[in-house]
């Protein structure tokens, strides 16, 4: 999954992200290079997009799986719709903002949308200002500017208080709620104009990355509603409710009803290097892009990049077969032996994600609620998860130097992993204590044996072992786990509700104060429903510092609140692995949350 505010849960074989993303640490380090066999991955210089110069689209076709889930429609930023499955697709048909994060982790500017510059506030207690330009050349498929209305839409769609004044009843469905709360009075800028200018209440930490990550088209939703887009924008700037809530109506269902109906073409511009295929949607098969003929940046390499919806562990066959071109398997030893077996005819990259397992409780409901077994419970179980057997069974044999991770805003080999660790943990769950567990189920007053749902994205051979390895542990001390992992846990169970602790992953993206979306009171990802004022003030403070000090102090007090009130179980950091037919270029492993698709549009058949 990944975190809002730019930042996703990790389903089958690849990152599902649910919209969340692990925030980095203030000076976040290039993590591990990655490692290639099967002929070698191409070297990269810099964790950017390579420069291709001055190319041509190729005619072909190039496959590629995040895993079996149907594609929901062209908005994927609704709080329903948001997760990698999506992402991955309409990362190619929409614009892609000010800048992007590379493969070291690093953010880097995309001159080819825009430009942007913070005038004031990186230092004293002037309010932090920027200006942004967006390309003169930038324009939707249909032939509409791409411009100001459209970055004033996109944060209207995030519920200012005007618009929204209950954050339980958003007028728009969105993943997110962080940027009116940063910049209330919204974007400034002219109608009609290319240029604008944002000015935060308080310091972001985070603010590159607060503008341009959540772009729809302005000019289709005032179509939809009967006005143009210059009413459209001035509703907005005259904070006309009536008007905007009509456009939240066509926002929020803005995406596919029935599976292999596209959307009609003049509601689904593309402002990215691909388009959408007309009658390129097979319902449970595949959905095929074009290149984007109106695209005013460097065009897609290869015309047509298809999308099969493929269970993760068919993957590995269908590269074999050549049903898919590109895959990102979940690294198992399994995956890496079969991957190893196909020889030349396939290049493999491994290396360290910026993605970490947890166990999470649900706080809404069930025996782990505080109107119920409470803390003694929670403690009860930690007390049982064997962490390093789970860590030492299906982790080490792919990664040798993976360890239990005890944090869960710094990875094992980050800058101040240590350091946090040691203010925040003590190591109370470090070893399997089944007699500890048992004195703590008979002081939270629940009776055994206690039924443990534990839910996830199923099918996915790694989770369903962590499920049977805490299940042989815990049903030791009173507990009853239950496997109930499905294909539907994020659209379903997952908001829903309808278990006693969920089992995915948070990917990172390098955000400092993503964090707040997850472990905050009523934030959007906050999936579990927990709640602490402590761990509300410090995130607090944080969010609103561009000190790298503050950051850190509240993180520690961050890290200690979680563990003492124990939000969930952090678990340990992904290993990554990439593989693709050895006759393509430009596919390139990457740390973030984006996954291998990061640069899709640059794969190309070598000639």
């Amino acid at each position: 999954m990944r975190r809002t505010a730019a930042a996703v849960s990790v389903l089958s074989g690849i990152a599902l992200l649910l919209a969340a993303c692990t925030s980095g640490t203030p000076e976040e380090p290039t993590p591990s290079a990655s490692t290639s066999e099967g002929g070698g991955g191409e070297a990269a210089t810099s964790g950017a997009k390579a420069d291709l110069g001055n190319i041509k689209t190729a005619d072909g076709d190039i496959y590629f799986s995040t895993g079996q889930d149907e594609w929901t429609g062209y908005n994927d930023y609704t709080a329903d719709t948001y997760s990698t499955y999506n992402s991955v697709i309409n990362g190619q048909i929409r614009p892609g903002g000010f800048n992007y994060k590379g493969t070291d982790g690093k953010l880097y500017p995309n001159p080819e949308f825009g430009t942007y510059k913070a005038v004031s506030g990186l230092e004293g207690d002037a309010p932090l200002v920027v200006e942004y330009t967006i390309n003169d050349k930038a324009v939707w498929s249909d032939g509409s500017p791409i411009d100001y209305a459209d970055m004033l839409l996109e944060w209207v769609a995030q519920n200012p208080t005007w618009l929204s004044p209950d954050p339980q009843h958003p007028v728009f469905n969105h993943v997110s709620a962080q940027y009116p709360q940063d910049v209330p009075d919204g974007p400034k800028g002219k109608v009609g104009g290319k240029t604008f200018t944002v000015t935060y209440a308080r310091k972001n930490p985070d603010w590159e990355l607060m503008v341009g990550g959540y772009i729809l088209p302005a000019h289709v939703v005032a179509k939809q509603i009967g006005i143009t887009e210059d009413a459209l924008t001035q509703a907005i700037l005259n904070k006309e409710v009536d008007v905007v809530t009509r456009a939240a109506k066509f926002w929020n269902g803005w995406i596919s009803p029935n599976p292999g109906q596209l959307p009609d073409p003049a509601i689904a511009p593309s402002g990215g290097p691909y388009q959408l295929k007309p009658g390129g949607w097979e319902a449970g098969q595949s959905l095929t892009l074009e290149a984007n003929p109106k695209y005013w940046g460097t065009p897609a390499a290869t015309d047509r990049l298809t999308f099969r919806f493929l269970a993760a562990d068919a993957h590995v066959q269908a590269l074999q077969n050549g049903d898919l071109n590109v895959i990102e398997p979940q690294a198992t030893v399994d995956t890496l032996a079969q991957l190893r077996a196909l020889g030349s005819a396939v290049k493999v990259e491994t290396g360290a994600k910026l993605t970490w397992e947890h166990l999470d409780y649900n706080f809404k409901n069930g025996v782990f609620s505080d109107a119920e077994g409470g803390l003694a419970l929670r403690q009860a179980f930690a007390m049982c998860v064997p962490r390093q057997q789970i860590v030492d069974n299906l982790i080490k044999p792919i990664n040798k130097d993976s360890v239990v991770m005890n944090a869960r805003e710094y990875f094992p080999f980050q800058d101040h992993y240590d350091d946090v660790v040691a203010a925040a943990y003590d190591g109370r769950y470090d070893k399997v204590d089944i007699a500890g567990a048992k004195a703590k189920i008979a002081e939270s007053g629940i009776a055994g044996p206690i039924d443990v749902r534990i839910g996830y994205s199923a099918p996915n051979p790694r989770r369903t072992s962590e499920v049977d390895i805490i299940k042989s542990s815990c049903d030791q001390a009173g507990f009853n786990v239950i496997d109930v992992g499905s294909a539907d846990f994020f659209s379903n169970a997952l908001p829903a509700g309808d278990y006693e602790v969920s089992l995915y992953a948070w990917s990172g993206s390098g955000q400092i104060a993503s964090g707040q979306n997850i472990y905050t009171t009523n934030a959007p990802q906050n999936y579990g429903g927990y709640s602490d004022k402590e761990v509300d003030d410090a995130w607090a403070t944080l969010a609103s510092s561009l000190d790298p000090a503050v950051h850190l102090e509240q993180k520690k007090k961050i890290e200690k609140r979680l563990w003492d009130t124990l939000y969930g179980i952090p678990l340990f950091a992904h290993p990554g692995t990439i593989a693709y037919s050895a006759d393509l270029k430009n596919v390139r492993f990457t740390a973030v949350q984006t996954g291998v698709s990061w640069n899709a549009e640059q794969w190309q058949r070598a000639e």
